[in-house]
């Protein structure tokens, strides 16, 4: 069975959980996972104005997908940033590119799911991974959330990502802050989860 772990971070927020998912993922017995990244929208120079160059380098040894090898995977897990409650560009770009493949139907049946991270704890988590959902369902993916059996969503001691939708996180205004160890265990649930179900599903 293989599992894909794909993303787009801007300041390595998303990245982070995107480790986390995958390391989840791999708790499952015969579950190839991997990870990779979306291909960058942005030009260097606006890139270097906003700061970014310098987080992506952790994780700039990580290889672009290309739309095709979606096909090649039972399970993806899709991760991004954002945007006035809505996906981030290069995701957005990257999922307009998949058109061929949703005249196929290459993808019905797949397993998958999202993630994100916002700037404030009411920045539109659910509302980017329930639209996110919608693409999902028009290519056919059976999709699993993170369920209240994570129960590290019911914490109320502290400000914490983690919505019934997918695992998330809070980075602040400045990016300043990291996912926490409660959010990453939230992410790891997520990853074990949907490589569990996806192994009931593929029958491997």
């Amino acid at each position: 069975m293989k599992t894909l772990v794909l993303f787009y971070s801007t300041y390595g927020h998303v990245w982070k959980l995107a480790e986390a998912i995958a390391e989840g993922a791999r708790e499952v017995a015969g579950n190839e996972v991997v990870v990779k990244r979306v291909p960058e929208t942005l030009s260097k120079e606006v890139l270097d104005k906003t700061g970014a160059t310098g987080a992506q380098q952790a994780f700039a040894h990580l290889p672009v997908v290309t739309p095709d090898e979606l096909k090649d995977y039972d399970a993806i897990i899709f991760g991004t940033p954002t945007r006035y409650g809505n996906l981030c560009g290069q995701m957005q770009s990257f999922m307009d590119s998949t058109g061929g493949l949703w005249a196929t139907g290459a993808l019905v049946g797949k397993v998958g799911g999202a993630f994100v991270s916002t700037a404030t704890q009411h920045g539109g988590q659910e509302e980017t991974i329930r639209n996110f959902h919608t693409e999902l369902l028009h290519h056919g993916f059976i999709i699993v959330g993170l369920p209240y059996a994570w129960q590290g969503q019911m914490d109320h001691e502290e400000v914490t990502g983690g919505t019934p939708y997918g695992a998330s996180t809070v980075a602040g205004g400045q990016g300043e802050r990291q996912p926490s160890a409660n959010e990453l265990e939230g992410a790891r649930f997520q990853g074990r989860h949907t490589a569990d179900i996806a192994k009931k599903v593929s029958g491997k």
